[in-house]
Order: structure tokens, then C-alpha cells, then sequence
């Protein structure tokens, strides 16, 4: 897991380690950390929340793993696999 302010001093230098970060593979999920939900890069509601508490994950499993839940905007199935224990 990492943290979105640990990536950079700045908000350039966090976006662009940010960018690194995805063209190499190393995040493929975001999360947010007080509410312990991870979805897609894309989806629009992790794109609202404060940088503060974002957190990036590689995997699924990664997130499930540190206590995270599926988005229920983007990760439909998952969440619902989730709610039923399927998981």
C-alpha cells in the first residue's frame, strides 16, 4: 500500500510518481483510507476524495488483505461477493 502525500513533496511531483507508478504496474486499485474501500483508478468517486486519504494498492487481493472493501460504484460484483462472504 502506499500513501497518494507520500509519493511527492508537491502535487506535480506526486502526480508524476503517480504516473510512474501505473505505466510500470506497481498500482492498479486505489483506496480510501479512512472509509477502508478500494475500487478502480478510473472510478469517479475515488477520483473526489482528498488526497489525504488516498491510498494505491497493486492487487486486489493486497487491499482485501489490509482490511479493504470493493467499491460498490465500480467493483459491483466484487462488492456483492464481498457482502455475501463469497470472498
Amino acid at each position: 500500500m502506499k500513501e497518494h502525500l507520500s509519493l511527492g513533496n508537491s502535487p506535480y511531483a506526486q502526480l508524476k510518481k503517480l504516473a510512474e507508478l501505473r505505466i510500470n504496474g506497481d498500482i492498479k486499485l486505489a483506496g480510501h483510507k479512512k472509509l477502508k474501500i478500494y475500487g478502480l483508478l478510473t472510478c469517479p468517486s475515488g477520483k473526489r476524495m482528498k488526497s489525504e486519504n488516498r491510498v494505491f494498492f497493486q492487487s486486489a487481493t493486497e487491499a482485501v488483505n489490509l482490511g479493504y472493501r470493493p467499491c460498490t460504484r465500480c467493483l459491483l460484483r466484487d462488492y456483492q461477493n464481498w457482502k455475501n462472504g463469497l470472498v
